[in-house]
């Protein structure tokens, strides 16, 4: 049985590789915030933002929130590879 990465460059980068990198530094940059507040200031997650909520909550929620929008916004932007004559052939 043949490997099907085989017919595929060994340093092809998908442009969908390169948004999904670039997603996940975003993401990461607002866990690293959460985890840094957690960390170093844990106090501060205490201080109520509005309606009885806590920063903590807040962010928690707004961490949520964000992954969700991420991953829709990389449905939308992200393009199916495309395909090479041979392996049209194979499907």
């Amino acid at each position: 049985m043949s490997d099907p990465g085989a017919s595929h460059d060994a340093h092809h980068r998908s442009p969908n590789q390169e948004l999904g990198m670039v997603l996940f530094i975003i993401y990461f940059a607002l866990y690293a915030g959460f985890i840094a507040i957690t960390v170093y200031d844990y106090k501060l997650l205490g201080k109520e933002l509005f309606g009885g909520i806590n920063l903590a909550i807040g962010y928690g929620m707004g961490l949520i929130i964000a992954a969700v929008a991420l991953a829709i916004l990389y449905a939308w932007l992200a393009k199916p590879d495309p395909v090479e004559p041979n392996e049209a052939a194979e499907i």
